[in-house]
């Protein structure tokens, strides 16, 4: 037995939530549905013309694969994360925040510098629109990881926002070898359209010849397959991966097996709060097969989870949803 099941690698980032109307977006130039790299002083700039909105704002540690390890602490496997935070007040909301969910890290000493954070805007429609400042986080390399702790790991999952720097990208395909090389199972997820769309290249070096697992939404695998037919898209992920996920909103997912395509359905809800709820389906998809489900059960049980995210604000759940949540589905 492995001490952990899932390795995760990613950017540390604390969690700005404002509720805005597309026209405010519009004015101040965000891309809604984005994931959009900022400098400090635009986030400033950005965080100035919010200002009448900061008395609802509410603030939660992020960070794609920081989301993900939680949910599957918080499910009930052993996780561990590997990310870059400094030694400020928002650093050490995210290492308090990793701990109370039973994540372990390698974060003791922090250096000094500036801790990365995201203002999401969601829209009345749910949408949510991602403004980042990686601050330190985007210095994230190979020092950080800890190869002990990996080879030790059922999973490495990578978020593949990595890819943006240059350290982190070499971090992560180091990551991917050292994973390769103890016989863990390597699971990357595309993260944003944007991702995909502007740093392909980086994105193909971090897989590699294949990686065992790929999380990915509609967009992000049209976008690597250069088509508008998601069947088609689906077919060009199969060389980069053995099996796959792709989240389509509403619609459900998508989940190959690397045999058998099985078809996801969705959980209707009134969704308020679009932020995380990837992050949540890759956490209870992970946590899921961690146990031993198999393909078509872990992803209505992560549909599920990613459902009750949608449903409520902010990327996570309160901390005694995830049990109820697992009794629910599960019965245990």
């Amino acid at each position: 037995m492995k001490k952990y099941t899932i390795y995760g690698m990613g950017a540390a980032l604390v969690d700005t939530e404002i509720q805005v109307q597309d026209a405010e977006l519009t004015a101040m130039g965000v891309d809604k549905g984005l994931m959009t790299l900022v400098d400090e002083a635009r986030q400033a700039e950005l965080l100035g013309l919010l200002q009448g909105h900061l008395v609802k704002a509410s603030h939660a540690s992020g960070g794609s694969a920081g989301n993900s390890m939680i949910a599957a602490a918080q499910f009930g496997v052993p996780t561990y994360m590997t990310c870059k935070v400094a030694d400020d007040a928002d650093g050490a909301i995210y290492v308090r925040d990793l701990e109370q969910a039973g994540v372990a890290h390698n974060m003791a000493r922090r250096p000094q510098g500036t801790t990365g954070k995201c203002l999401v805007l969601i829209s009345p429609d749910a949408e949510r629109s991602m403004n980042t400042f990686l601050g330190i986080s985007e210095t994230l390399s190979v020092h950080e990881l800890d190869p002990a702790a990996l080879a030790d790991s059922e999973y490495l999952y990578i978020e593949g926002y990595l890819v943006t720097s240059d350290t982190g990208r070499a971090a992560a395909i180091r990551a991917r070898e050292l994973a390769e090389a103890a016989g863990v199972k390597t699971v990357l997820s595309f993260s944003d359209p944007g991702m995909v769309e502007f740093f392909r290249e980086g994105l193909q070096a971090m897989i590699g010849t294949q990686v065992d697992l790929v999380f990915c939404n509609r967009d992000e695998a049209l976008c690597w397959g250069d088509t508008d037919d998601l069947n088609t898209a689906m077919e060009r992920l199969k060389p980069i991966a053995r099996r796959f996920v792709v989240t389509c909103g509403a619609a459900g997912a998508l989940a190959w097996d690397g045999v058998t395509r099985h078809d996801i359905p969705p959980h209707r809800v009134q969704a308020v709060d679009s932020n995380g709820a990837g992050d949540m389906f890759a956490g209870a998809f992970l946590y899921a097969i961690g146990r031993g489900e198999d393909y078509a059960t872990a992803g209505r049980f992560a549909s599920l989870a990613a459902g009750r995210v949608v449903a409520n604000y902010g990327p996570r759940l309160p901390a005694a949803d995830y049990p109820a949540l697992r009794a629910e589905f599960f019965g245990d």
